[in-house]
Parts: C-alpha cells; sequence; structure tokens
C-alpha cells in the first residue's frame, strides 16, 4: 500500500497537469481532474484535501520540475544549448497535440485567484517562473553577460517564449515560435560574447 499510494498520487498530479495545459484551471473541476486521471474523486480529496488549488499546485511544479531538470541538464553545455532545449521542448508540446496544449503553468498564472483562499496554483507558478528565470540568468553570467542584462534576458527568454506558446495555439502555426527562436538565440550569443550572423533563421525538420 506504501508503494502504491505514490503511484496514485503522481497519476492524479499528471492528469491534472494534462487536462490544465489544455483546458486551464477555471474550466476544469476537481471532478474533471480526477476523471483525467482516471483516478476516484475519494482517492484525489484523499491526497488533496485542500481541493482544486492544492492539486493544481502541485500539477504547476510537477511541470515547472520537468522543465527544470531539462534546463539542469542543458545548461552544463551553456545558455545558447539551454535556450535551445526550453524552446524546442515547448515545441514539441504544441506540434504533438495538434495545438490543444501549452504550458500549464502559464495556464494558471493568467486565472483569476479563487475567492475563498490563498491563490496556492497562481503562487506555484509564480515560484516556477521564477526558477526558470533565475537558473537562465545564472548561465549568461557564467558566459560573459552582465548582472542586469542576465536577469532582463532572462526574463525576456521566459515570457517572450510562454507568450509565443500561446500565440501559435491560437493560430495554428508554429511560425511564431521559430521567429521568436531566431531573435532569442540571437540576443544571446550577442550577451555572450558569441559569433551574430545577421539574418539568420533557425530550421527545424518535422
Amino acid at each position: 500500500m506504501a508503494q502504491r499510494e505514490p503511484r496514485s498520487r503522481e497519476r492524479i498530479i499528471f492528469g491534472a497537469a494534462d487536462l490544465i495545459r489544455r483546458r486551464g484551471l477555471a474550466g476544469s473541476t476537481v471532478r474533471d481532474l480526477a476523471a483525467h486521471s482516471g483516478a476516484p474523486l475519494g482517492s484525489t480529496y484523499h491526497y488533496f484535501p485542500r481541493g482544486k488549488q492544492q492539486l493544481a499546485a502541485e500539477a504547476v511544479r510537477f511541470a515547472g520540475d520537468l522543465v527544470t531538470r531539462v534546463l539542469e541538464r542543458e545548461l552544463q553545455a551553456g545558455p545558447a544549448a539551454g535556450l535551445r532545449a526550453f524552446l524546442t521542448l515547448w515545441r514539441q508540446t504544441v506540434l504533438d497535440s495538434d495545438f490543444r496544449a501549452g504550458c500549464p503553468v502559464l495556464a494558471v498564472a493568467v486565472e483569476e485567484p479563487p475567492a475563498d483562499g490563498p491563490p496556492e496554483a497562481i503562487d506555484a507558478a509564480a515560484e516556477v517562473f521564477g526558477t526558470w528565470e533565475r537558473m537562465l540568468a545564472a548561465s549568461l553570467r557564467d558566459h560573459g553577460a552582465g548582472q542586469a542584462q542576465a536577469a532582463q534576458l532572462a526574463t525576456l527568454i521566459v515570457a517572450a517564449t510562454e507568450g509565443t506558446v500561446a500565440m501559435c495555439r491560437a493560430q495554428r502555426d508554429i511560425r511564431p515560435l521559430d521567429d521568436v527562436t531566431a531573435q532569442l538565440e540571437a540576443l544571446v550569443r550577442h550577451a555572450t560574447g558569441g559569433p551574430c550572423h545577421s539574418g539568420e533563421r533557425t530550421t527545424y525538420r518535422e
């Protein structure tokens, strides 16, 4: 039983993250989130007694941790590699879902705070965004960017990527993300003293 419970809890969190990235939080009830993961409603309340906000916060942290692990690995090769991995992850998410899914962290961040309790999910989204920014900024500083420039560029990377993912879903077109990728890569090269090729455009293979 002790071994089954963590897996059941993780399955609920995974299902919640998947539904939120597709439908958002306001459009999902606890029953919806439980059903999407295949878990009984009673089990969902057992693991998340504070309800939807608690479950959504855990789903956001789960999604954030997945991206954080990718960044940790790829940033070892420098900010350009980390940036490419970050953008490629979201590009694949959008394409694999046929433009039906985006980032659950962003989906929660734009929701109206609950009227009856602390905004656990929004707070979790802020934590995740902050983690990504700090990781990118640290890598940029380590590779030659000034402190202020690194912080500002890290914020731009996260904000531009998240916003462009939403644009791609609305337009059902991956071009906005590819355009932003080319510009962000040029900015990172410039900030870290790498070669800057004017007019260069990233080309992907589907």
